[in-house]
């Protein structure tokens, strides 16, 4: 990581946490609450100034934002106080924040989807006497509804095949259009053994960074993590994500080694891996990531919205895992590691032109700002959507909740948000650390 990426980091970040800040700021002048301080970071303040009665404030420490409210903690008889307006008004205010976050994400959907496109989820291959031939799919059909759930971009498919694991040869409902009609039918996935080396990768025209790398899989055990960039594979050379997919379907993995060759922060590197059998079901077949069409003036802003509904489903379905248990510990990310992670697609993709690089940094806002929406809008106090909570509890007593236990019950919560805080940083310099 170089300084130059790690301030666009944080000028991403920043820029993300002073919108969802604006969103509160904004809504509450408007309902006529007195702003006192509209502060980017917690701590010491290191500027400040004032303006329209606020005063706005840049802090030490670069984690997260805040709006302060007259009457949000201390007792006041002022009507611009928060607390004296009414629940609706305190509602708005507190929802303005996280709605502003899904405002931005498809400001910028739009943008990305004017400048690059849209990947449609086309079917690229049908296995041969496999279960989507058997069901009548062929190569060029385009997936409108997976087992239910509407699909959009080929990635939803991806993110239907990561969350929602197929588990037994229960019958897929699929329905999918062909030469403008569409037709339905449906998939019985079968057994498949496959050989694994454990890490997902962006099947794009872009170079290939490893985006995850599973514990206890054959990379990993490497030493090769998330963020590295796989240059070449058993002598071939592979420059893109999309050069290392055609390589391994022209060469599936089997039982024997594989030499691998990739950087790590810019250093060379080459290890030998044994793929390891993995038996799952398969539905047999692949589907379009990285093949982008040109979006139309019809398509550009329903696309964008289905972007930032992409990336909310995959957010709230990432939170699942985690609750279930699903996820290893290498596989948390923190701050650091998003910046490691946003500073090598910096790096990469300048390979290929400046608008690449705007593309990528494009989408990583739209991620970011999303899931700080979704992050925000739990019913966790000391979050957002914790005190919309506290506001519906008071709505439905009719009577104001009391302050004091409420802001105790801020406080544990706020500490337990710091403490998790405190175990991201360690994890993400526990893994750079454990990796080299």
């Amino acid at each position: 990581m170089n300084i130059g990426n790690i301030l666009i980091a944080f000028l991403m970040f920043s820029f993300v946490v002073i919108f969802h800040e604006f969103g509160h700021f904004i809504v509450a002048r408007l309902n006529g609450i007195e702003v006192l301080e509209f502060s980017l970071g917690m701590g010491p303040r290191l500027f400040s100034f004032k303006a329209f009665k606020t005063r706005f404030s840049v802090k030490l420490l670069p984690l997260g934002g805040s709006c302060a409210m007259k009457g949000e903690i201390e007792k006041s008889d002022d009507p611009k106080a928060f607390t004296n307006k009414k629940v609706w008004q305190r509602m708005l205010v507190v929802l303005a924040g996280p709605f502003f976050n899904f405002i931005l994400a498809f400001l910028l959907a739009i943008v990305m989807i004017i400048m690059g496109g849209y990947a449609k989820p086309t079917v690229t291959e049908v296995s041969e006497n496999g279960p989507a031939a058997a069901a009548g799919l062929m190569p060029g059909d385009e997936i409108v509804k997976f087992d239910g759930q509407k699909v959009h971009f080929g990635k939803d498919l991806l993110v239907y095949f990561t969350y929602d694991e197929i588990t037994s040869n229960k019958p897929i409902e699929v329905v999918y259009k062909r030469e403008g009609q569409k037709f339905s039918t449906t998939i019985v996935p079968v057994e498949n053994t496959r050989y694994l080396l454990g890490f997902t990768y962006s099947a794009d025209a872009q170079a290939c960074i490893i985006s995850q790398v599973s514990e206890n899989y054959p990379l990993a055990k490497a030493g090769i993590v998330a963020g590295d960039v796989i240059t070449e594979i058993n002598g071939t050379a592979v420059s893109t994500g999309e050069a290392l997919q055609n390589y391994l379907i022209q060469n599936p993995l089997s039982g024997e080694a594989v030499t691998i060759k990739y950087t790590h922060n810019s250093l060379d590197y080459e290890v030998t891996a044994v793929p390891e059998p993995s038996t799952s079901w398969t539905v047999g077949f692949d589907y379009n990531l990285y093949e982008y069409t040109k979006a139309t003036a019809a398509n550009i802003i329903p696309n964008s919205a289905y972007e930032v509904k992409y990336w909310i489903s995959s957010t709230l379905k990432g939170l699942v895992q985690i609750v279930k248990g699903k996820v290893t510990r290498d596989a948390v990310g923190g701050p650091v590691r998003i910046v490691s992670e946003i500073s090598n697609v910096v790096d990469e993709s300048s390979k290929y032109g400046i608008e690449t690089v705007i593309l990528n940094l494009l989408q990583w806002t739209v991620l970011l700002s999303a899931n700080l929406g979704v992050m925000n809008l739990l019913p966790i106090p000391a979050l957002d959507g914790g005190r919309f909570l506290f506001l519906i509890i008071e709505a439905i007593r009719r009577k104001p909740f009391d302050r004091e236990k409420e802001e105790m019950v801020d406080g544990v919560f706020f500490l337990l948000l710091m403490v998790l805080m405190v175990f991201l940083f360690y994890n993400d310099f526990a893994n750079i650390l454990s990796n080299r």
